[in-house]
């Protein structure tokens, strides 16, 4: 029996025609560090970041498909580097009433290595980027890197990496590192998994807060976000010796997923409670990974459950 390519479909009360140049605006949805024109049939861009190179020609381009050749593919931490290369990415659409779009990429299949983290990445990027761009205007593209992200690495510095006293923990999450991303830096990914009730807004410098018990608040400083790679707070308010800590999420892609390596360093001294923490950070790690792979989580107060 033949081998199924990836695919995923979405519909929208929107015209095709909305949803074919919702698709064109690949770096509404996408990435931002896209390079070249995306818009014009047999023009070719390139996609970068930290785990993809590609190089894309457009092959055809009409209000009822769109189809991209890959020319050039570099998986960086893949064994098989190259299987993206000389398959298709496919946008088929139809309008009756709704328009419904059938995203296909067409040679990516379930014997190849990445089947299953590149298709988990594809469903967020159409089932929630795509869609949401088409549907309010606003996607959930890669930011844009300021740095070349293929020779910029995240800030943490090995003295940042085995500083003591310190928690660490490292876990294998069966989703991508975009949706792991996404319960790491967004208010409704922090909230089904560490506590219900949390303000965030994840930019550079913004405060969030996390309240457990009507007299007791957490606030973390957001010092660090570097896309599907890596997220560092420091702690601003909670219990005393928590204060001045730092709280690190690495990502790193796997055959299966994403790999989380979680640092909470900065502890003036071994105790009691940083032996408690340690427990309770496995349980709140353990609420997340649930939340990426399954869509609920077990948050405070129910994460001992």
């Amino acid at each position: 029996m033949r081998q199924q390519d990836f695919t995923t479909k979405i519909i929208v009360r929107a015209t095709a025609q909305q949803v074919f140049d919702a698709i064109n605006n690949v770096r509404g949805w996408w990435s931002e560090n896209i390079q070249g024109d995306t818009t014009k049939s047999g023009s070719v861009f390139i996609y970068r970041d930290k785990y993809l190179t590609t190089k894309i020609r457009i092959t055809e381009l009409n209000q009822q498909r769109i189809e991209w050749l890959i020319l050039e593919a570099t998986n960086h931490y893949f064994e098989n580097k190259t299987e993206w290369k000389g398959t298709k990415i496919i946008f088929d659409i139809s309008e009756n009433n709704n328009t419904k779009l059938v995203f296909t990429h067409q040679g990516l299949v379930p014997a190849q290595e990445c089947y299953e983290v590149c298709g988990n990445a594809w469903t967020h990027y159409i089932q929630d980027s795509l869609k949401s761009l088409i549907v309010t205007g606003n996607g959930n593209p890669t930011a844009k890197d300021k740095e070349d992200p293929l020779t910029t690495m995240p800030s943490v510095t090995p003295e940042d990496r085995y500083d003591y006293p310190a928690i660490h923990h490292r876990l294998l999450i069966n989703q991508s590192v975009e949706k792991v991303y996404e319960a790491i830096t967004t208010q409704e990914g922090l909230s089904g998994w560490w506590t219900p009730n949390t303000v965030a807004r994840h930019e550079v410098g913004s405060v969030l807060k996390f309240t457990f018990e009507p007299e007791y608040t957490k606030e973390m400083q957001v010092e660090a976000l570097h896309p599907y790679r890596l997220v560092k707070w420091r702690c601003l308010k909670a219990y005393e010796d928590w204060i001045g800590t730092s709280l690190i999420f690495e990502l790193e892609p796997h055959v299966k997923g994403t790999v989380l390596i979680f640092h909470h360093q900065g502890w003036k001294n071994y105790n009691d409670h940083v032996a408690s923490c340690s427990f309770d950070w496995a349980l709140f790690l353990r609420s997340m990974r649930l939340l990426c792979e399954t869509g609920k989580g077990t948050p405070y107060p129910r994460y001992k459950q």
